[in-house]
C-alpha cells in the first residue's frame, strides 16, 4: 500500500474517532512576475521564495482531538495539537521529523508516527 493511500486511510479512521485532520504539504516554490512563453515554459521575473507548510520536519498530518479535562478543570473539552507523521511499515523518519514530533510531544500535543488506521486509533 503506499504512503498517499495509508494516509487516506488514517484521516477517514480519525475522522470517524472523533479527531480532525488536515495534510500539511511542506516546500518551496517560487513566486513573482509570470510570463508564459511561446514554447509553453513560464519565465518569472523579480522571484521571490515561496514557502509552504509549517515547518521543515513537520508531520503529514496536523489536527486536533478533543480531551476532556478532569474535574479540577470543570469538565471542559479542550481540543489537543495533533501531528500524524504518516510512513510505510518500513518508512524511516528523518531527524527533522524527529525533532518536530519530540517538541510537539514536550509541549503537550498528542505526536504519533502512522503506518496504519489502528495506530491513530489505538493513539487516540
Amino acid at each position: 500500500m503506499s504512503e498517499k493511500a495509508i494516509q487516506n486511510a488514517i484521516m477517514l479512521a480519525a475522522s470517524q474517532a472523533g479527531m480532525t485532520t488536515w495534510r500539511n504539504n511542506t516546500g518551496q516554490a517560487w513566486a513573482g512576475d509570470a510570463t508564459r512563453l511561446k514554447d509553453g515554459s513560464v519565465l518569472i521575473r523579480n522571484p521571490r521564495p515561496l514557502h509552504a507548510g509549517l515547518c521543515k520536519g513537520s508531520s503529514d498530518l496536523i489536527g486536533i482531538r478533543p480531551v476532556v479535562v478532569t474535574s479540577e478543570m470543570i469538565g471542559q473539552t479542550l481540543a489537543q495539537f495533533a501531528a500524524v507523521e504518516v510512513k510505510t511499515p518500513k518508512g524511516k523518519l528523518t531527524e527533522h521529523q524527529q525533532k518536530f514530533l519530540a517538541f510537539v510531544e514536550s509541549r503537550g500535543g498528542l505526536a504519533i508516527v502512522a503506518r496504519s488506521p489502528d495506530d491513530i486509533l489505538n493513539a487516540i
